[in-house]
């Protein structure tokens, strides 16, 4: 018997490339698709979101934030 126990075996890391994936076991081909995709549509959004001003839309707060469309003052139901 000895001093110091043999230190266990470390666990090999999977899908180090992907964000979201768990790294305690390989992925399928599908749901290494998936979450390629997932992380895809996120960057799109992401980089929607800081495009920056709307071009060509109406000055001030938004027209439509009490349910009607408001235009100088007077609200509007279609």
């Amino acid at each position: 018997m000895t001093e110091a126990p043999t230190p266990p075996a470390e666990a090999p890391v999977h899908n180090t490339d992907l964000p979201g994936a768990t790294p305690n076991r390989p992925l399928t081909a599908i749901e290494r698709r998936a979450l390629e995709e997932a992380a895809a549509r996120q960057a799109a959004t992401r980089a929607a979101e800081t495009s920056g001003e709307e071009v060509g839309g109406p000055r001030g707060p938004e027209p439509t934030r009490y349910g009607d469309w408001e235009r100088k003052g007077l609200a509007v139901d279609f």
